[in-house]
């Protein structure tokens, strides 16, 4: 009966599995068959190094997105993963343990609350704030980076929180006994020994960041052009397909899911990016 039920288990723990391998290769195939087109029509090249969008004329070059991304994503970990770790350690090392009851649901209940709200927020709260503050219009980069900075926080807590609780007392112990301070334990010892976990925490984060779409769809301007600083409008790839997939037809279409493809294929690079810096950072 024993050996049954392990069968059973062994059976189902691999359907799932290839089912999750499925599941990706067919959302390949899609965005590969579907956004040939466009590519082809285009270039591989001058689709991802041109500015012109004009679906009125069958141009279509996303580089404005592209950077757009890059600079919301940047500008959010900016804010985000210092805040998030600090809050981490604190949490961990510092706080007592009623505290620590008290902060760590409230800090993961952010996780629970929709991006629309986080998008209305930001609409409400902080571009009239940054429209005050700079005499411009408010909705841009920076706008868009303090959302989601906001947004990836549980993540980073959650993820970088566990880490440090993962690390051996006895190196903190060990530490103390030579007569470290509590301060140089924790930054010197337990956080080096955390850093893998830390890491897989920011590479979380960035998915997070780059792909969300609603929030950022209310609070980024969505302006086709490169950026020059952080208040100006800009529009980001998932933005772009959020704004323009509803009334997008034939070679348009193909585009925009040509745009996602290209998003698909940036992140699983910069995935495999920092799983190499944290396979490295753990060795």
């Amino acid at each position: 009966m024993h050996a049954v039920r392990e069968r059973v288990a062994a059976l189902l723990f691999g359907t799932a599995a290839v089912l999750c391998v499925v599941a990706v290769v067919l959302i390949c195939l899609f965005l590969v068959i579907n956004g040939a087109p466009a590519l082809i029509h285009e270039g591989i090249i001058p689709f991802v190094s041109s500015t012109t969008w004009q679906p009125a004329t069958d141009h279509y070059g996303i580089l404005a997105m592209v950077v757009g991304s890059l600079y919301v994503t940047a500008g959010a970990l900016i804010f985000g993963v210092p805040l998030g770790l600090l809050t981490a350690i604190y949490l961990s090392r510092f706080a007592s343990p009623r505290i620590r009851r008290l902060f760590q649901p409230l800090v993961e209940l952010l996780a629970g609350i929709p991006s629309v709200v986080y998008g209305f927020f930001g609409l409400v709260v902080i571009v009239p704030l940054i429209r005050q503050i700079f005499s411009v219009q408010g909705m841009g980069v920076l706008a868009a980076s303090l959302v989601l900075g906001i947004m990836i926080l549980p993540t980073i807590v959650t993820v970088s929180l566990a880490a440090l609780d993962a690390v051996p007392p006895a190196y903190y112990e060990g530490a103390r006994a030579i007569g470290a301070s509590h301060e140089r334990c924790v930054f010197t010892v337990i956080v080096p020994a955390a850093l893998s976990g830390i890491v897989a925490s920011v590479i979380l984060s960035f998915g997070r960041a780059i792909g969300e779409t609603m929030a950022v769809v209310m609070v980024v301007g969505n302006n086709v052009r490169l950026p020059t600083g952080i208040l100006e409008g800009v529009r980001t790839m998932t933005a772009n397909i959020v704004l323009e997939m509803g009334y997008a037809a034939d070679l348009h279409r193909s585009a925009l899911i040509a745009t996602a493809l290209v998003l698909f294929v940036f992140i699983l690079a910069i995935n495999l990016l920092f799983s190499l810096v944290r396979k490295r950072v753990r060795s």
